[in-house]
């Protein structure tokens, strides 16, 4: 794994040495602090012979002129300051970083033209670097060419207006990436290499941040009754396990915030076995599970003054003469009883006894629930947004909203009862599929039975944590999505 940049932050100064990563904005406008480097006239021609247009994340790299010790000069594209907003600060620094090379020495001048940049801002900003930086290449016996080794590890001066506040915001924004690191290293891992026991491993080094870890093992979850769950693990000879997290940050009677995900290991799909391709992808279909665990790592990292749960039920779903057949019947932990018609329907048979039994044990305030669970999510949105279903508008409003302010978007899609009678089946209190169409907001549905009345959310996160599209802060097969989402949600409402 290439090691990540160490980052600090000092006033205003002249850059004499290394690389130096200037910002651009429309029209070729830069900051006084940035003309300065190698004087107004020659930026200036500097931007006209490229033809740079400041374009927000745009990025030039060039050689810095002769007569200095300089290195590089490096553009980035601003845009329009005052239109600067959600992402934009991440995806500005992730294009710096891009374009860096091979130095190891390199100083960001953050001024705008006509604009201050906010301590906030610059945070974000190192965190775009940070986010961009990673690469997942531990199991590379070579590195290729253009590729970094573990030996460099770039150090990375930010120069601002308040480096001791930008410092302050950047000591949350660090805890945010290693919660964001983590989860993409885990879903990044191959299946041979983390299965149910090795991930509740990982997730039982949290205790060394102060979070109280409990792993529950195949006999527990039997003695609860967790039929549904295990139904999807008994065709694996690697056995299930739930993970219960526990953050204690905020009073003792505070009712918790409760997170859960689907940590699936591997899916085959069982006896409705998956097509060939594209199944090596499905090693990702612990994406929620991921989320949750990078999420607790962050908010134990920053000390977040709040009590979160976060509970995960980790499977794989595998095929031996043990494996559940297309037709049985299984009773969850709530006592309703599932007729499994597919065996691929599995993420929401996992999360049907997760979810009962955090909701059971724990009274939260409310459960937010993230699973790589439907293609149809895909087909609805693309893999710009993922899906967001509630039973209630104020936590769907603010998931909303946390989602424009990271980047990490939703959308709101339906639920009701003309859905949930798709799930209806006269063998059992329901089944595990419905029709051909709707199939995201029937697997929301089916996870609506086992919520109660708590106030709930499911975000399907199929084609944003897997597979999405690269972007200026990651360039990684796994995104680690939810993790900045739901600090954020915690953050603006739920700390004291």
């Amino acid at each position: 794994m290439s090691k990540r940049p160490s980052i600090s932050f000092a006033n205003h100064a002249a850059v004499e040495t290394g690389t130096a990563i200037l910002l651009v904005g429309t029209e070729g406008r830069a900051a006084a602090e940035a003309e300065s480097v190698v004087g107004q006239a020659l930026l200036s021609r500097i931007i006209d012979v490229s033809d740079f247009k400041g374009k927000l994340a745009a990025s030039l790299s060039t050689l810095a002129p002769s007569g200095t010790a300089l290195e590089r000069l490096v553009l980035v594209g601003i845009g329009e300051p005052a239109k600067l907003k959600g992402d934009d600060w991440l995806k500005i620094g992730g294009a710096a970083f891009s374009k860096i090379g091979k130095s190891k020495d390199v100083s960001a001048i953050l001024a705008l033209p006509d604009a201050d940049v906010s301590p906030e801002d610059a945070a974000e900003f190192a965190l775009g670097m940070l986010l961009r930086s990673y690469t997942f290449d531990k199991y590379k016996s070579k590195k290729g060419e253009g590729e970094k080794d573990d030996k460099f590890v770039p150090a990375i001066t930010v120069q601002v207006a308040d480096p001791h506040a930008a410092k302050k915001a950047f000591a949350n924004s660090l805890a945010v990436a290693d919660g964001v690191l983590l989860a993409r290293d885990l879903v990044n891992e191959p299946a041979n290499i983390l299965g149910p026991q090795e991930f509740a491993a990982r997730v039982e080094e949290l205790r060394k941040l102060d979070v109280k870890v409990e792993i529950l093992t195949e006999k527990d979850m039997k003695k609860l009754g967790m039929g549904s769950l295990l139904g999807v693990a008994q065709g694996s000879t690697r056995p299930a396990r739930l993970a219960v997290m526990e953050w204690h940050g905020a009073k003792g009677k505070d009712k918790p915030i409760a997170l859960v995900g689907k940590g699936v290991t591997f899916d085959s799909g069982g006896l409705s076995i998956k097509t060939a391709g594209g199944m090596e992808e499905m090693k990702g279909d612990m994406g929620g599970a991921a989320a949750v665990t990078g999420l607790m790592h962050a908010l134990a990292s920053r000390k977040a003054r709040v009590n979160v749960v976060g509970v995960i039920g980790i499977v794989e779903n595998m095929i031996n003469g043990d494996a559940q057949r297309p037709g049985d019947i299984v009773t969850s932990m709530s006592g309703q009883t599932i007729e499994v018609l597919n065996t691929d329907a599995e993420g929401r048979l996992v999360l049907a006894d997760a979810l009962y039994y955090c909701n059971d044990r724990f009274h939260p305030k409310f459960m937010v629930n993230l699973a790589t669970l439907t293609g149809a999510i895909m087909v609805a949105l693309g893999v710009s947004k993922a899906g967001l279903f509630s039973n209630d508008d104020t936590l769907a409003a603010r998931l909303f909203e946390a989602g424009e302010a990271t980047g990490e978007k939703l959308w709101r899609m339906p639920l009701g009862a003309e859905y949930d009678k798709l799930i209806d089946t006269k063998n059992a209190d329901m089944k595990n599929i419905g029709g051909r169409h709707g199939g995201a907001i029937i697997a929301a549905q089916f996870l609506q039975r086992f919520v109660g009345d708590t106030p709930w959310a499911h975000l399907d996160i199929a084609g944003t944590a897997i597979g999405a599209p690269v972007n200026e802060y990651s360039q990684s097969w796994a995104s680690g999505f939810g993790v900045r989402l739901l600090d954020r949600l915690i953050r603006d409402n739920f700390e004291g």
